[in-house]
């Protein structure tokens, strides 16, 4: 099995569930759509949700040029992202050991601002490929005004672990006499029909990349 590529990154709570394994990492971030953002801005510590995208070994987030977020991260201060998935309750015979089933990573650096054009261009396709795939073909691209409004902060991959819980719950064992239902509850995400915005031509159809899009 892998090992965690730094202190850091080694998880110490349950350590059994920790994940060091890149593949692992990976999908868990492109499953999915929102991580969180850790970072510290005049003394004060700061966690802002956001779209994230990756591409090999780098991990790519995105804000307008005057946010707050990424004025301090373009300047090499420490960073943390999180992503989580939860999949399920799991429902115990004692209230102490209920719990969640779910699939997180964390990762850990410092960001680098992302100046050529090319890389910030394919970046934000990468964002709008990621929402549904075949996207980015149909609508049109950033405008230069955009782009100036724009910026693309990457952070690699080198400082990353993973951490899973699965499976039923673990009771006392004197516990498991108890007269109590217990297991799991499982979440999946429900995608709805397309509401089309009000202000679309009727005669517009729903493209065949947003009628299919499951997650």
């Amino acid at each position: 099995m892998a090992t965690a590529s730094s202190k850091r990154t080694r998880v110490r709570r349950v350590p059994a569930r920790g994940v060091y394994e890149r593949d692992s990492i990976e999908a868990i971030l492109d499953a999915t759509l929102v991580s969180h953002i850790g970072f510290v801005a005049d003394g004060q510590p700061y966690v802002i949700p956001t779209l994230h995208a990756r591409i090999d070994d780098t991990l790519y987030v995105h804000g307008s040029a005057a946010s707050r977020m990424l004025r301090v991260l373009e300047k090499g201060a420490d960073v943390c992202v999180t992503a989580t998935l939860v999949d399920g309750l799991v429902l115990a015979r004692s209230a102490f050991h209920h719990s969640i089933n779910y699939r997180s990573v964390v990762v850990l650096g410092e960001a680098r601002l992302v100046a050529p054009e090319a890389e910030r261009l394919r970046a934000l396709e990468l964002f709008t490929e990621k929402l549904v795939p075949g996207r980015w073909a149909e609508v049109r691209s950033p405008s230069k005004q955009e782009l100036k409004g724009s910026k693309v902060l990457a952070l690699s991959l080198d400082e990353a672990s993973a951490k899973v819980r699965s499976g039923p719950p673990v009771d006392d064992e004197p516990d498991y006499d108890l007269p109590v239902w217990a297991g799991v509850v499982p979440l999946a995400t429900e995608v709805g029909a397309p509401e089309p915005d009000p202000r679309l031509d009727p005669a517009t159809p729903v493209p065949e990349h947003v009628a299919s899009w499951r997650p």
